[in-house]
């Protein structure tokens, strides 16, 4: 099973979310960025979400295709788009939270 998204050990600390006077990395960052994660997390769902209706119609049509490859494609496909449901709930969250932020 593929991953949506990458162990967060690749991930960079966020460019401009740093504390002032927190130590900073003397270099840039190995990795992919925030965004990058992102999108390639979206590329996966959208995928796993195509994979699951093109083995559904084909279900549908040819009955030698096995029924629990159907049911284990459509569940690994619900699950990866909570999944990206989730993470959008959050960054909204974080948005309102920043813009509700006094200085």
């Amino acid at each position: 099973m593929s991953q949506i998204i990458p162990p967060l050990a690749h991930i960079g600390p966020v460019r401009g979310a740093m504390l002032a006077g927190a130590p900073q990395p003397a270099g840039p960052t190995a990795g992919p960025s925030f965004a990058q994660v992102l999108m390639q997390g979206i590329d996966t769902t959208t995928t796993k979400l195509a994979a699951a209706d093109q083995l559904a119609a084909r279900a549908a049509v040819d009955s030698s295709v096995p029924l629990h490859q159907v049911t284990f494609a459509l569940e690994e496909a619900r699950i990866a788009f909570e999944m990206m449901i989730q993470v959008r709930n959050r960054l909204v969250d974080a948005t309102q939270q920043l813009t509700n932020l006094q200085l």
